[in-house]
């Protein structure tokens, strides 16, 4: 019996898959004991169809100081050996997680040469297509007036500014989304239609990667003045990208970028209703505003619940001796609550100062390189909601089961 099977589970129990179908309201009732009492503890494997049979049981960090500080110690803390909670094969990991299934020096390497395709001039480009899209998207909404605000505003955005900065045609546009949706869904039901969990995410995945380097060579054969010619040809330090580097990476930024923007400016529509003296508060001065509204967007979201790594070493985290192996879970939906950094962490405000939330990592190597562009899409589309359909009323969200994304499937919504 090895020395983490003799641990015994802590008593709050995160790990099945009920828990996560909670809201996060009741999820959070269990978070703040264990980050008041334990902020890391024991856990049983996490519930799912892609759990290895040998994996003896998982460490939890649920305070904001923990979750800090598994982030910035890459060295201990290893990203490369899988980021999930369910384990997942080392050709999965490499092939779906791009830079964040790497450690470093390999993650530094590729983050310079995936950077070195966003210039000044493309990032400037990018914010004018992205203004010019909320337009339309708003202008969309106000002729339709009810329905789905996922499929009618929310989607349209991140999917439109990903594949329109990559250059992807649009005739394979919706089918990727549906991939990239796909592929964060294995655990819920609905997406999953009756296929096992490994089938919607293999193929999912397959699908995902076929068009991205199918693409990519499109680009290498007629250069484009897009983001994908710009990573074909990009090269730091005589180094560039090889062709499974390129198709993880599509990967990636087909999920993280329209997944994790989606789903904010969903939760957020919502919570900018439930508190409707922080909406006025934000429509008195929204240029002056929206800036520190779009970090509690986040905050209030936390659109990533959760990312583990793999002890590479021997350590101590948190008062307990964690071996060579372990895994440790950090949950930035329960970071993000913390009553010990945040003051009265279950009230939406826009003006709160500092708001050090985890939302785009806790810091360290891995901190989301997109964030900019995500946060350029915030704000184009909430200056296009709250000036031109200021009477627009959403209903309850329909979430996605599961412990890796807070998503909203779907939220019907009206406009007066």
């Amino acid at each position: 019996m090895s020395g983490a099977s003799m641990r015994p589970f802590d008593e709050l129990d995160v790990s099945p898959l009920e828990f996560w179908s909670t809201t996060m309201e009741e999820r959070d009732k269990t978070f703040s004991v264990l980050r008041r009492e334990r902020p890391l503890s024991w856990h049983r494997p996490m519930q799912g169809g892609l759990l290895a049979p040998d994996i003896d049981g998982v460490w939890v960090a649920t305070s904001h100081e923990l979750i800090a500080e598994v982030s910035k110690k890459p060295e201990i803390y290893s990203s490369a050996q899988g980021i999930n909670m369910e384990d997942l094969s080392e050709d999965i990991v490499e092939a779906a997680s791009s830079m964040l299934g790497t450690d470093p020096p390999k993650h530094g390497s590729l983050r310079k040469v995936i950077s070195s395709a966003f210039t000044p001039k493309r990032v400037s480009l990018i914010q004018e297509q992205i203004e010019g899209q909320a337009a339309r998207i708003v202008d969309d909404l106000l002729k339709e007036k009810e329905g789905d605000f996922v499929k009618l505003v929310s989607k349209r955005l991140p999917m439109w500014t990903v594949f329109e900065m990559l250059g992807l045609e649009e005739e394979l546009r919706e089918e990727t989304a549906l991939h990239a949706e796909e592929l964060v869904s294995w655990n819920d039901d609905d997406v999953a239609a009756g296929r096992q969990p490994m089938e919607l995410l293999n193929g999912a995945l397959v699908s995902l990667l076929t068009i991205g380097m199918e693409f990519a060579g499109r680009r290498r054969a007629e250069p484009k003045s897009d983001l994908m010619t710009a990573l074909v040809q990009a090269e730091v330090d005589g180094r560039k990208l090889t062709d499974d580097e390129i198709g993880s990476f599509f990967v990636l930024l087909s999920v993280a970028g329209n997944d994790t923007t989606r789903n904010t400016t969903t939760i957020a529509a919502r919570a900018l209703q439930d508190f409707p003296v922080q909406r006025a508060l934000l429509m008195e001065d929204f240029d002056g505003r929206i800036g520190g509204a779009i970090e509690e967007f986040v905050r209030w979201t936390s659109p990533v619940m959760s990312f583990r790594r793999t002890v590479t070493e021997d350590t101590v985290l948190g008062g307990h001796d964690l071996l060579k192996g372990d895994w440790v879970v950090m949950l930035y939906t329960s970071g993000n609550r913390d009553e010990s950094v945040f003051v009265d962490p279950w009230k939406f405000d826009i003006t709160r100062s500092p708001n050090p939330h985890q939302g785009f990592g806790g810091g360290g190597p891995h901190f989301c390189m997109g964030n900019f562009v995500a946060k350029m899409q915030l704000r184009a589309i909430f200056d296009q909601l709250l000036h031109r359909a200021p009477n627009l009323r959403v209903g309850d969200p329909d979430f996605l089961t599961g412990s890796f994304v807070r998503s909203v499937k779907s939220m019907p919504c009206t406009v007066d």
